[in-house]
């Protein structure tokens, strides 16, 4: 999560010295130093609500998963089956990849 704040953080001064790059204009002038913080700031809170909208994507996908592996499950009892599923992936554990990268 905070490499993500981080890194969006350093695009939103990317963008900063970008505009003033544009403009033609110093990038330390001490009347325009307030501004980098302020870019600072709102990509830095992009990259948080990004990470959010990740966490929630990767909680929905787990769910519609295991739902679907349950019906799945049901459907098998329901018809008689011993074992897996064709084509299913019941035997593998697939874990989000917020759990695999560690963060």
């Amino acid at each position: 999560m905070v490499h993500k704040i981080l890194f969006w953080g350093g695009f939103g001064l990317a963008v900063r010295f970008w505009q003033l790059g544009i403009e033609m204009r110093p990038f330390f002038n001490k009347e325009s130093l307030w501004a980098y913080p302020v870019f600072a700031a709102a990509g830095g809170s992009f990259g948080y609500w990004l990470t959010g909208v990740e966490q929630n994507q990767l909680n929905i996908l787990t769910g519609r998963r295991n739902a679907l592996l349950e019906k799945r499950k049901r459907r098998a009892e329901r018809e008689g089956r011993e074992g897996p599923i064709e084509g299913g992936h019941e035997d593998k554990q697939v874990q989000p990849a917020a759990m695999l990268t560690g963060s």
